[in-house]
């Protein structure tokens, strides 16, 4: 795909390659904004959308209904707190049994898969042992 220099998705992929936390649309246009104080929340929308069709983006779908975004584009898994919604990295081996597993198990031909872990991450975990306390 060959597509027009935009100074508006450069720094879109800019932001997104400076985090780690999964940023949602919304965020990346707070941050984005400050910079082109008359994009609009569909230009970012649209052009992270872009991007991950481009596979320079993941689009990550946790089941809170917000797409969240991660530049980190090698096979990682990730973590959902179901308290405060966090979207973290876990760094955990992605080895390629699984595949290997599904694939004998299945007639047709498993290329890849998506895993999210659920529970409560540190920061909520610490509160929750602060307020037995």
């Amino acid at each position: 795909m060959n597509l027009k220099y935009s100074r508006q998705r450069e720094a879109i992929k800019n932001f997104m390659m400076s985090r780690k936390d999964h940023p949602t649309a919304d965020t990346v246009y707070m941050h984005v904004r400050q910079e082109f104080p008359n994009i609009s929340l569909g230009t970012v929308y649209r052009n992270l959308t872009l991007l991950s069709e481009m596979g320079e983006l993941q689009r990550l779908r946790v089941g809170d209904g917000i797409d969240h975004f991660d530049a980190e584009l090698d096979p990682h898994y990730h973590f959902i707190c179901d308290e405060c919604g966090a979207v973290l990295d876990i760094n955990l081996p992605t080895k390629g049994t699984i595949i290997s597993e599904a694939n004998s198990c299945f007639d047709g031909e498993v290329n890849r898969h998506i895993t999210y872990f659920y529970g409560r991450c540190k920061v909520c975990k610490e509160k929750k042992a602060l307020q037995l306390l």
